[in-house]
Parts: C-alpha cells; sequence; structure tokens
C-alpha cells in the first residue's frame, strides 16, 4: 500500500470539510478542482484526522500514477484548486 499525501493546506473557507484543516479522512481531485468540496452549514469529517489525497482524477498530472497522487503534500486554493498540479511534459 501506498502512502497518500496529506492535504497541506486548504483555503475553501465555505467547505463543510475545511475547519482548521481539511478535516475530510481523504479528498477526490478532480478537473475542477476538489471533487470532495460540499457547502453546507454543518461540520463534516472527522475531528482529528489529516486529511489525504484518496484519488487524482487530473490524468494530465505529473504526480498523477494510475489515478494516485504521488506528490509529498497537496494545498488547495480558495476556488477548490489544486496548487500542487503540474502539468505533464
Amino acid at each position: 500500500m501506498t502512502t497518500m499525501p496529506q492535504v497541506s493546506e486548504c483555503q475553501a473557507t465555505t467547505c463543510a470539510f475545511n475547519h482548521d484543516g481539511c478535516q475530510a479522512f481523504a479528498m477526490t481531485m478532480g478537473e475542477g478542482g476538489c471533487t470532495t468540496f460540499i457547502a453546507l452549514d454543518t461540520l463534516g469529517g472527522l475531528p482529528t484526522v489529516d486529511a489525504q489525497v484518496g484519488a487524482c482524477q487530473r490524468g494530465d498530472c505529473t504526480f498523477n500514477h494510475q489515478l494516485v497522487c504521488s506528490a509529498p503534500a497537496v494545498r488547495v486554493d480558495a476556488n477548490e484548486a489544486c496548487l500542487t498540479y503540474t502539468k505533464a511534459k
């Protein structure tokens, strides 16, 4: 089993999983950004979890290997976009 990269930063302030850091057990990154994003008034996730990237749908990213992210850490901006994304050559 591979070690999944941690979500080291998430600036999406309207996401129910982002309170003092991403509290989702695992997030999925897609073409439009974080597909785990959900805007609800209820806080989601687990209180003591450090989120990891469970899957990546960005097939054109350097860090994507068989839909698994190999980046050391992932940063997400306020628009749910992956700041770690690096287009493959």
